[in-house]
């Protein structure tokens, strides 16, 4: 009879973590527009660049992605796409006027991390290699 019990309490037990309702899995597109993504870190050739007076200080802060194709990146109000197979984000601000084609390394609940290369402008030919990560929080 105790085995019995046990055998029916661990059926009980099983079968209620099995029925336990699984988060549903978000497109890219929903990860990037139901997040707001703070910037953890901007490097650029492996080196922080986010400081006073630095490369990448403009673009510290948020960055919001509306549903609507514009948002925010740091200081910047822009408009942005989802590449057709989500591996890149373009990106356009109107002042100053750029376009930013970046490539998504890691996108997840919690994660965004993107690369883009831009032109040295004092160093022709070369390119500077700029990585931005984000940490993600449900939008309100």
């Amino acid at each position: 009879m105790k085995k019995l019990c046990f055998l029916l309490f661990a059926t009980v037990l099983m079968l209620g973590v099995a029925c336990k309702e699984e988060e549903p899995v978000l497109t890219p597109y929903e990860l990037l527009t139901t997040r707001i993504w703070a910037s953890d870190s901007l490097l650029a050739n492996g080196e922080d660049a986010s400081g006073p007076g630095q490369m990448l200080e403009t673009f510290k802060g948020n960055a919001v992605f509306n549903t609507d194709g514009t948002g925010v990146l740091g200081n910047y109000n822009a408009t942005w796409t989802l590449s057709v197979d989500n591996t890149e984000i373009t990106i356009i601000t109107v002042d100053p006027a750029m376009e930013i084609i970046t490539t998504i390394v890691e996108l997840t609940k919690t994660s965004l991390k993107i690369t883009t290369a831009v032109a040295d402008i004092n160093n022709p030919g070369q390119f500077i290699e700029i990585r931005m990560t984000f940490k993600g929080t449900v939008k309100v």
